[in-house]
């Protein structure tokens, strides 16, 4: 089979070739999508990276998913964890969740440089980005393409409890949950502080509260939709569905836009299996998806999730989940996930990746 270039050679969590053989725990099912074994992702819930604390780094923040260092020439270290948020909430540790993230997100800078430039500098280990320091901008930009959701900035949500204007835009009658959309449209949020909820607001208001100028609203609008629809392009040539996702800019010291954080993940986004949405759709059942909304919809089957406690999530659970988040990176970018881990823990494997960057 042909040999597939690593994004990351030394550090990347994944193979440089495909095999048609089962080797080291990795499969592949009847579609040809390279799997993991179960009990490789079951291994590796004991070394589970929860805490990036690294003190010989500066200026610590721990965000939900992600701990960040500031260093003092500019540049930021972001560490990408296992924690999983949902209703800006903590609900649990994934295994390989932030090797993921990172790695599908670095595919994505890489395939939509051409149309808006990032922040990326270097990726020095699989959980971890180098990158600039941004101004960033005060919205999260929303792009949807179907009638779905969970969360209470979703559109589906507000549109059964009787809503037909939403961010601005008006919505007919008759839509069905999951339904592909007219035309792509943009539901842009407020940026919540961390325990607190985004909120839905239109891009009027974002220009007339002063969040935004007019011009940098138009730029950023246009440049979400051009990357989602790269992002859906691509997405479509591997049989999968992008639903929808949301992007964070930033501006650079030249005060010139980048895409910052993360893009087009499964925590940023929702991805469809396309071969089978149409049976699905039609029988009035939610798509098969390789994202967030796995772990959304079995919490909301138990509670209401702004309110009650969380249950305890399962193990099998877990490791289902981190399945599906390890089948999207294999199906988007082509490669293996190794994901075999080692003896050493993750963090300190993190730890020592960073050395150079250290006090």
């Amino acid at each position: 089979m042909e040999t597939q270039r690593c994004l990351n050679p030394g550090v990347c969590a994944c193979n440089q070739s495909k095999s048609d053989t089962v080797k080291d725990g990795i499969a592949t099912d009847k579609a040809g999508i390279f799997m993991l074994d179960p009990e490789v992702i079951r291994r590796q819930t004991h070394n589970v990276l929860t805490d990036a604390t690294i003190l010989d780094l500066p200026n610590h923040y721990k965000g939900k998913v992600r701990d960040t260092y500031s260093l003092d020439d500019g540049r930021m270290i972001i560490i990408a964890t296992d924690r999983q948020s949902a209703f800006d909430r903590a609900l649990a540790s994934v295994p390989f969740k932030g090797e993921v993230l990172t790695q599908t997100a670095r595919y994505w800078f890489e395939a939509t440089r051409d149309i808006c430039q990032n922040h990326v500098i270097e990726y020095p280990d699989p959980n971890v980005l180098v990158c600039k320091k941004l101004d960033m901008l005060p919205v999260e930009m929303v792009v949807r393409d179907y009638m779905t959701g969970s969360t209470n900035t979703s559109i589906w949500p507000m549109y059964e409890n009787g809503a037909r204007e939403m961010y601005g835009i008006q919505f007919p009658d008759g839509l069905k949950k999951n339904q592909k959309l007219p035309d792509t449209i943009l539901t842009p949020t407020t940026k919540a502080v961390q325990g607190e909820h985004d909120a839905p607001i239109t891009a009027t208001e974002i220009v007339s509260q002063g969040l935004l100028t007019q011009e940098l609203w138009d730029e950023l609008a246009e440049k979400s939709l051009a990357v989602f629809a790269r992002g859906r392009e691509l997405a479509a040539e591997r049989g999968l569905i992008l639903v929808d996702t949301k992007f964070e800019f930033g501006l650079d010291e030249k005060g010139d836009v980048c895409l910052a954080d993360e893009i087009l993940t499964p925590d940023s986004s929702r991805f469809w299996l396309a071969n089978s949405y149409e049976a699905k759709f039609a029988a009035g059942e939610n798509p098969e998806g390789l994202d967030k909304e796995f772990l959304r919809l079995w919490v909301n089957e138990r509670c209401d999730p702004y309110k009650d406690d969380i249950p305890e999530i399962p193990e099998d659970t877990l490791i289902e989940f981190s399945s599906r988040y390890i089948r999207l990176f294999e199906t988007v970018t082509g490669l293996t996930f190794d994901g075999q881990g080692s003896e050493t823990s993750t963090l300190d494997r993190v730890r020592n990746n960073l050395a150079q960057y250290h006090l």
